[in-house]
């Protein structure tokens, strides 16, 4: 039975047109029938490549400035002192000194105000030490004597030049009137019972000094004796017991 059945070819006729539309290997079918789009793909944005801009020649012209400029001071500094140095080394500069020859109360008692009278005299001798340095004396210079903080009395310093190497004594006149005087002077009068007053003497003097021919800045010397005398009695003797200055100089 086998040999009898036949295989018959089947015709195909090449000319006529698919049954079925052609679809691309891996494309979906949509149900119409015709092929899906695939979505466009995703595009990642491209980072921007910022490019610095060159330095402006402007900020090179201010850098340049400002290192000249502090090229300048460093350099103005180093003459100054260079100059302050030798200075030093040839004149050897040394402060001025004073110290209290003697005392003298002319008055000193109560007003009827009860305020406080005194009248002193003193006798300063000022010390110039230096070779080649001059002091002149400018207006405005006071000597002031103090019990504890109160001022008991004040007067001006003279203008004068001193020169190298030299002592002046001053002759100074010292006037003041104090409020509520009546117990400061039980205070002064209690410490007179014991021989033993303690005073301060202040000195605030301005002076110019003159380095050879050339008269530098004003500048302040500012002294202050403790004083220790025996008694404080007006027309009498006084004895100056201890002694101690200092001085310093203020620009």
């Amino acid at each position: 039975m086998a040999e009898n059945q036949r295989i018959h070819p089947v015709a195909v006729d090449v000319e006529a047109p698919p049954t079925t539309p052609l679809v691309r290997p891996g494309a979906s079918v949509s149900e119409k029938g015709s092929p899906a789009r695939r979505p466009p793909p995703v595009r990642r944005p491209i980072p921007a490549i910022i490019h610095a801009k060159p330095p402006k020649r402007a900020s090179c012209c201010c850098c340049k400035c400002v290192c000249w400029t502090i090229s300048l001071l460093l350099l103005l500094i180093i003459i100054v002192g260079a100059a302050a140095g030798v200075l030093y080394l040839v004149f050897r500069p040394k402060l001025p000194s004073y110290s209290v020859d003697s005392l003298k109360i002319s008055s000193l008692g109560l007003n009827p105000d009860m305020s406080l009278y005194a009248e002193f005299d003193v006798k300063i001798t000022a010390d110039n030490p230096n070779e080649k340095i001059g002091i002149y004396y400018e207006k405005g210079g006071r000597l002031s004597v103090w019990y504890a903080d109160a001022k008991l009395c004040d007067g001006s310093l003279p203008e004068f030049y001193q020169g190298h190497r030299n002592k002046t004594q001053l002759h100074l006149a010292l006037t003041g009137q104090t409020q509520y005087g009546s117990g400061l002077m039980t205070a002064l009068q209690e410490r007179q019972q014991t021989g033993r007053i303690p005073l301060d003497l202040k000195v605030d003097a301005p002076v110019a000094i003159k380095l050879g021919m050339l008269k530098l800045k004003k500048v302040r010397i500012l002294g202050q004796c403790m004083l220790v005398v025996d008694n404080l009695s007006a027309n009498n003797s006084i004895s100056i017991k201890a002694s101690n200055c200092s001085f310093r100089l203020k620009l």
